[in-house]
């Protein structure tokens, strides 16, 4: 599943990929794949990713604006 607001939130906080990969001890290629949507992310990922962005995982997922 693709979640555009993976990779919008990074970029509005001036984040690299290999930040984020590294602040969820993953691979930067993994961590693409997440962003791309060719991999499904973990749910652990996506609580520590809005943790990270201070938003929910709704709005991650694009359940909530």
């Amino acid at each position: 599943m693709f979640f555009r607001r993976l990779e919008d939130l990074r970029v509005d906080r001036d984040l690299t990929q290999q930040q984020v990969a590294d602040f969820l001890g993953c691979k930067r290629e993994v961590y693409r794949r997440y962003e791309k949507g060719t991999r499904t992310i973990p749910v652990d990922y996506l609580i520590k990713l809005a943790d990270l962005y201070n938003v929910t995982i709704d709005y991650i997922v694009e359940r909530t604006k």
